[in-house]
């Protein structure tokens, strides 16, 4: 991939506590302790084909998936932004797989430090997510994929009351292994609704 992307602003998101931005190679050394002290939490959540390796957590792959990133916000098929609390980094979340036409829907995945876990971060950055895709990219729907054993990423979507749709069988392979995963979403409509009141408690 080519390094010689256009140079554009970072996004940044905001919310009550947290503060979202995309990351940069200048970034490594905070996710990489963060990624190493929670690998066990993490690992087991990850989508990886059976046989793949792990996530690479050395420098120049780290600044490589941030290139990737760029690219892909500047094409405008995703956004990914690590989660901050003040100036540490506590986590990442994503809005991805952006599709336009007749669709527009994308997904938000999300994880956070474990020992930040049940503090109401991963609600909040995915408040601040949604507000974004529905209101700064017109966005329709959102969902959001969980493997039904994962009850602390469950606990976030219950937080947030967004809406269940059904159970997706062996929808992705997590860790090496075809997972079912829970489906939930959100549309425009319901965020016209809801969406004030979320934004009110969350940010």
């Amino acid at each position: 991939m080519s390094a010689r992307l256009a140079r554009v602003a970072p996004i940044e998101l905001v919310g009550r506590r947290v503060r979202l931005r995309s990351l940069s190679e200048s970034d490594y050394d905070a996710w990489y302790r963060v990624r190493s002290r929670c690998r066990e939490w993490l690992v087991p959540w990850e989508p990886r084909p059976a046989g793949a390796p792990h996530v690479a957590e050395d420098r120049a792959s780290f600044a490589v998936r941030c290139l990737a990133r760029e690219r892909e916000r500047q094409l405008g098929g995703g956004y990914g932004f690590g989660i901050f609390l003040g100036d540490a980094l506590v986590g990442e979340v994503t809005l991805s797989s952006i599709q336009r036409g007749p669709f527009q829907n994308a997904f938000i995945g999300y994880w956070v430090d474990r020992e930040m876990a049940g503090n109401g971060i991963a609600p909040e950055a995915v408040v601040v997510v949604l507000r974004f895709a529905f209101e700064e990219l017109g966005l329709h729907r959102v969902e959001i994929a969980i493997v039904p054993r994962n009850r602390p990423s469950l606990r976030v979507v219950e937080k947030l009351g967004i809406r269940a749709e059904g159970v997706a069988v062996r929808f992705l392979e997590i860790n090496g292994r075809w997972e079912d995963h829970v489906r939930f979403a959100i549309t425009a409509e319901e965020w016209e609704t809801a969406g004030g009141q979320l934004v009110e408690r969350w940010t």
